[in-house]
């Protein structure tokens, strides 16, 4: 018996399939695809949250370059005074380094929610004839390791 597959609740092996309880032999599926489901409010929340954080990370940089460009403008017209320029250029240069090493937990935040998906994905089978919605998950990552090792299941046992 070869294993594909296993978390919590879902086994895949190269005799079944066996999802939150219910099992089903792997000789009576002979079709696998996937859908989409619809989105939830939990995957829009999230997709508003990104966005937000998206926003939040980038306000920063943007306010220290108008005020970098404002201040060369200034220093431009007075055209002998460069060293007030200088320094807030450093200061800015400076507080970018010291800063940089927070970035990784919001980065991180936004690295996973990425991962999570935006919608709910749905894996399907083909069972003695009948359509069997196997799984949803809004997991992209997860779902798409159970839906290649239902696949890889199905298809080495239809080389047997």
């Amino acid at each position: 018996m070869t294993l594909y597959y296993q978390d919590d609740t879902v086994q895949v092996t190269s005799e079944s399939i066996q999802v939150e309880g219910l099992t089903l032999r792997l000789t009576d599926v002979t079709y696998v695809w996937h859908a989409r489901g619809r989105t939830t409010m939990g995957q829009r929340s999230r997709k508003l949250g990104r966005g937000a954080l998206v926003l939040l990370l980038s306000l920063p940089p943007l306010v220290a370059l108008v005020c970098a460009v404002s201040v060369l403008g200034a220093a431009a017209q007075d055209r002998g005074d460069w060293t007030l320029a200088l320094i807030v250029i450093a200061a800015f240069a400076v507080g970018a380094l010291v800063l940089a090493p927070f970035l990784e937990l919001p980065l991180g935040w936004l690295d996973r929610s990425y991962e999570r998906g935006d919608r709910v994905h749905e894996l399907w089978v083909r069972h003695l004839g009948h359509d069997i919605l196997l799984l949803t998950s809004p997991d992209a990552l997860r779902f798409g390791q159970i839906y290649r090792a239902v696949q890889r299941a199905v298809e080495q046992q239809g080389d047997r």
